[in-house]
């Protein structure tokens, strides 16, 4: 049996009537930049995240590089985030000529860790970049109290958190603004790249709306130099049509993970994911801490699973960033982690007899 780790085709097909008329709205008018569907879903993923603001980027990249361009964030600023997530994260602050701080991460939910977030701060930081990992928030009451603390402003990376609530507030009301991706594997995801930013300011959205437009108000007239990062109606017209299932294959990831969870639960050898009972996970991935996993790995390979390893290198030990004087052992939850973890599949279309299979192709591998 072949069981990939994502199949995008399944989700299409059973949508497909709704996508493609939805494309060929935008075809017929031909209003693809800044159009009237790009403004219905601002208005609808405002609404969904319970924010005052949704603006349309293009990608989820840009909606932290802007989110920490529209905040100040500049040139000599420190900016404190996890060494634990996707490269975007990390690779924004310095685009903006910041110096990315890492932080460790929690053992049993892969986010920051709070107990080590202060000791990180100095009269430099300007913001701090919580990541909601794999769909679970992280410890927002905590961090949110360093900050204001330390006067400090906070952009959640919420790539893979769409929909994921802690204390039964949403992902992107817990700071200053929120940088979600449209990546066509993420939850919610585009057929192409994609983002949008919550925030509940109306001075920051402003300076958002601008500075995705090259910085202009009205058009051609520029008050600041901003970026061409605009999500296009096509991409827009998907979402829309998307959006309105996302409750539902939440929720069919959630069922996944509890059936994976049951099924791994006296497994020796591998951890299964721990989830606050306050928080509500969507599960972008489902992903198990996995002793022996390169060899788990060569296991599932040959048993056709598709897998995959989020992420392999924490970024203190990226060589891009040996500038910043970091070693192996300054991060040490981090890089031990990044050794063991592996995201099997969860996606919504996935059967009850493929998930059996991966279950148990994992049990004889521990056997």
């Amino acid at each position: 049996m072949k069981v990939p780790l994502l199949d995008l085709k399944l989700q299409y097909l059973s949508i497909k009537d709704e996508i493609d008329a939805a494309i060929a709205r935008v075809l017929d008018h031909c209003w693809f930049i800044m159009g009237p569907e790009l403004k219905q879903l601002e208005t609808e993923l405002a609404d969904y995240c319970q924010t005052k603001h949704a603006i349309g980027v293009a990608s989820g990249t840009d909606a932290l590089l802007l989110s920490l361009h529209g905040l100040g964030v500049g040139p000599g600023d420190e900016v404190v985030t996890t060494g634990f997530s996707f490269f975007a994260t990390a690779g924004v602050i310095s685009r903006l000529g910041a110096v990315p701080v890492f932080c460790d991460i929690e053992e049993k939910t892969f986010n920051i860790d709070p107990d080590q977030l202060e000791l990180k701060i100095t009269g430099k930081t300007k913001a701090i970049i919580p990541v909601h990992l794999y769909g679970q928030i992280a410890e927002m009451d905590r961090i949110s109290e360093i900050a204001k603390k330390h006067n400090l402003s906070i952009v959640e990376d919420a790539a893979q958190a769409i929909g994921s609530r802690y204390h039964d507030r949403p992902a992107g009301t817990l700071g200053d603004a929120a940088g979600f991706s449209f990546f066509p594997s993420k939850n919610l995801g585009a057929y192409g790249d994609g983002g949008f930013i919550a925030t509940n300011s109306d001075e920051l959205a402003d300076t958002l709306r601008k500075l995705r437009v090259h910085g202009a108000k009205p058009k051609y007239y520029h008050s600041i130099i901003g970026y061409n990062s605009r999500l296009d109606c096509l991409q827009a017209s998907i979402l829309l049509v998307k959006l309105k299932y996302l409750n539902r294959w939440h929720e069919a990831r959630r069922e996944k993970a509890r059936i994976y969870n049951e099924g791994f639960n006296n497994v020796s050898g591998v951890v299964t994911p721990f989830v606050h009972d306050y928080n509500y996970h969507i599960y972008h991935q489902y992903t198990l801490i996995a002793e022996n996993r390169d060899k788990l790995k060569e296991h599932l390979k040959e048993k056709e699973i598709g897998f995959d390893t989020y992420y392999p290198l924490p970024f203190h030990l990226q060589e891009c960033f040996n500038d910043l004087g970091y070693r192996k052992g300054d991060l040490p939850v981090a890089e031990r982690l990044s050794e063991k973890v592996i995201s099997l599949p969860a996606f919504p279309e996935l059967t009850e007899d493929q998930q059996a299979y991966v279950i148990d192709s994992v049990k004889e591998f521990y056997g």
